[in-house]
């Protein structure tokens, strides 16, 4: 099994000039982003609240969160960023891939596009 690693630019979504370009992991199995706090502060994106989060090894961390605005192949969307440590890779998570109207191809390892879909309930007596 692979890894997927793309190019996003990241954008503070309450001074759109604020931009960097990073290297993300794509983890279709994370929820949000994850980018290292000092990136995410350059930027001049501050939290906004906390959560708490179950690791992999089943222990629980607490951090920050932020929003920011995600750019990839002319595609934008917004999505709550995590702030990491330092020390960690960048993660590109489901929502942010989602927002861009992306998904990750499990088989190629790639990003495609993802179909829109708009679902109708019509309710009886409509």
């Amino acid at each position: 099994m692979g890894l997927t690693h793309v190019f996003a630019r990241v954008v503070n979504p309450a001074n759109p000039r604020r931009v960097t370009r990073m290297r993300f992991l794509v983890d279709s199995g994370a929820v949000y982003s994850l980018a290292p706090a000092s990136a995410l502060a350059r930027l001049g994106i501050r939290p906004h609240s906390s959560r708490t989060f179950l690791l992999a090894d089943g222990s629980e961390i607490t951090r920050p969160i932020g929003d920011a605005i995600f750019m990839i192949d002319g595609q934008r969307g917004a999505s709550p960023v995590i702030f990491g440590e330092e020390d960690v890779a960048a993660l590109l998570g489901t929502v942010p891939l989602e927002s861009l109207g992306f998904m990750l191809d499990p088989m190629k390892r790639v990003l495609r596009p993802l179909p829109m879909i708009l679902g109708r309930i019509t309710l009886p007596g409509d």
